[in-house]
């Protein structure tokens, strides 16, 4: 048994209905190590029960799983909204929320991110950013407005599979943007922080 497979046995099982997803997106797509899986949906689901948030946003939706990881806790009334931009994912990302108990909580916007954050008139209480890693630093400075002062930013990939501690390629843009994103938000005197070593990396903002 390694480290990973106790951490997995002594958290909380995966709900059936979230198994079925992540065995969905691993069947069906051709990238399915970008569904946030069972360790680190137990984690946002149990970071959204702390925090209590009645307004989420996420960018990149991607099949739902973090998106219903995190609507297990709102509460009557809440709603999260999730933004994916392949317009190709809608159908199925629809029928992963209608097979759930809180598919009705959620709100699916298909579009640029961007666009989206700039429709919303809503306060937040909580975003979860995973969508294009170099859209990322313009993602942070389009949704904090809209953030309410105690507010989370939670931010994954921030370590990039290692790549941010690496010599880096000058076409590796994705990599650069992240290094900046990483580098901007700790020197950020609105916001406190800390970089957690969860799966790719999760960094935890709160807006002061």
């Amino acid at each position: 048994m390694n480290l990973d497979d106790y951490i997995i046995l002594h958290s909380d099982a995966e709900p059936e209905y979230l198994a079925k997803v992540n065995r969905a997106t691993h069947v069906k797509l051709i990238n399915p190590r970008m569904c946030s899986g069972h360790l680190q949906g137990r984690v946002l689901s149990m970071f959204c029960h702390m925090i209590q948030p009645k307004c989420i946003l996420e960018l990149g939706t991607f099949t739902g799983y973090s998106a219903l990881c995190m609507a297990e806790a709102l509460p009557d009334g809440g709603v999260l909204h999730t933004i994916e931009c392949d317009d190709e994912l809608e159908d199925f990302i629809r029928q992963n929320f209608t097979g759930s108990a809180y598919g009705d909580k959620i709100k699916l916007h298909i579009g640029d991110a961007l666009a989206e954050i700039e429709k919303l008139d809503e306060t937040l209480d909580l975003v979860f950013i995973d969508a294009d890693k170099r859209e990322y630093l313009a993602y942070y400075e389009a949704v904090l407005p809209k953030l309410r002062v105690g507010g989370y930013i939670l931010a994954d990939n921030t370590l990039w599979d290692g790549k941010v501690i690496k010599p880096v390629e000058p076409n590796d843009k994705q990599t650069i943007e992240i290094m900046r994103f990483n580098d901007f938000v700790a020197t950020d005197p609105r916001v406190e922080k800390v970089m957690l070593p969860l799966r790719d990396g999760l960094t935890v903002i709160r807006k002061k």
